[in-house]
């Protein structure tokens, strides 16, 4: 009779239990099955709390940040010279979506990275030289650090690992792309035959100059050094050399009599070039430029010259494996993201500008 009563009392206890739990989690919202629901990545509490810490999108769970998205539309602004306040409504829309496309498919990446890790070696050399390139895009390392904030970075460790995995990224994409990037003899020809003009080499000039600097110097002192030197050079006082050795701010020419070499207008800022190109030959003259005065003389012209296909021949490849290869990377990352779409989820109403 005990052992009866014993068991009906746990099997009560039993049932309430059950009951309870079948009450909290199907009839009514207890604390139960709000624990679950929170925990559930796909619940409306889980998307409204992720939204509440300005979550935009989630590929495979991680979540992208509207202030990683806003960096991303930054620095893809900053790379064409633009700014978003000077952006048409529509502009902002598109380039909002590229930017956060960029970001899902760097995660979408890191995933396949992920399982190639050991074919995909990143050497510190490669890092330091990605490195050096990146903090060579800000004008202040204030300015660097906000940006790093506003991606996550915490120091120069974590930017570094963050470096190597889009260096790994890279060369994922490079194995699966670059097998199929080839390009046949009859484009090059076909290149060549369409670009003879482009493809020439252009008109160039030699000089030697003497340039004193100006952005922390007084402007008509640095004229007046120039303007007596070249007196001097006129009257054979001195000769190119001796006045570069003794005046010149440009130490990689200072020491060679001021010899520039071969240069084509590519090769120079613009307010020099322009100038530089019109002079005559063995006429030294005083130039102006932005960064200071210069005493050039022209040593030698050279006007453009035809190239034959075999001198162009590697020229015209890089040139349309670079098209190639740029297309083949656009179709493999479209490919990518269709074929993971299904792990992929944009809150469109936080993408407002």
């Amino acid at each position: 009779m005990r052992t009866f009563t014993k068991f009906s009392l746990r099997f009560a206890v039993y049932l309430v239990v059950v009951g309870y739990l079948v009450s909290d989690l199907f009839l009514f919202n207890g604390p139960l099955n709000k624990r679950i629901q929170s925990s559930n990545p796909n619940s409306p509490e889980s998307i409204a709390k992720a939204k509440a810490n300005g979550v935009v999108a989630r590929v495979f769970n991680h979540l992208i940040t509207r202030k990683q998205l806003d960096f991303a539309i930054y620095e893809r602004l900053w790379l064409e010279g633009k700014h978003l306040e000077d952006l048409s409504p529509g502009d902002r829309k598109l380039v909002t979506y590229a930017a956060l496309g960029d970001l899902i498919d760097h995660e979408l990446m890191r995933v396949k990275v992920a399982h190639n890790t050991l074919t995909l070696t990143v050497s510190d050399e490669e890092i330091d030289e990605r490195l050096k390139r990146f903090v060579g895009k800000f004008e202040t390392k204030r300015h660097l650090e906000t940006a790093m904030k506003a991606s996550g970075i915490p120091n120069e460790k974590a930017l570094r690992n963050r470096i190597a995995a889009r260096i790994q990224q890279e060369k994922y994409v490079a194995m699966r792309v670059d097998p199929l990037v080839k390009v046949s003899e009859e484009e090059i020809t076909a290149f060549f035959e369409e670009n003879k003009k482009s493809l020439e080499i252009p008109a160039r000039i030699r000089a030697q100059h003497v340039f004193i600097a100006t952005l922390n110097k007084p402007s008509d002192e640095a004229k007046q050094t120039l303007t007596q030197a070249l007196t001097d050079l006129n009257e054979e006082k001195k000769d190119f050399a001796t006045l570069a050795k003794e005046l010149s701010d440009d130490t990689a020419s200072k020491g060679k009599a001021g010899d520039l070499g071969w240069m084509s207008r590519a090769r120079l800022p613009g307010d020099f070039a322009e100038q530089v190109f019109t002079l005559p030959e063995s006429k030294p003259t005083l130039v102006r430029t932005k960064l200071g005065w210069h005493l050039v003389n022209l040593t030698a012209r050279k006007p453009p010259e035809e190239r034959t296909l075999e001198d162009a021949r590697s020229e015209i490849v890089a040139a349309l494996a670079a098209v190639k290869r740029h297309q083949a990377v656009t179709d493999f990352r479209s490919a990518l993201r269709k074929f993971e779409e299904h792990k992929i989820e944009i809150f469109h109403d936080q993408l407002t500008l």
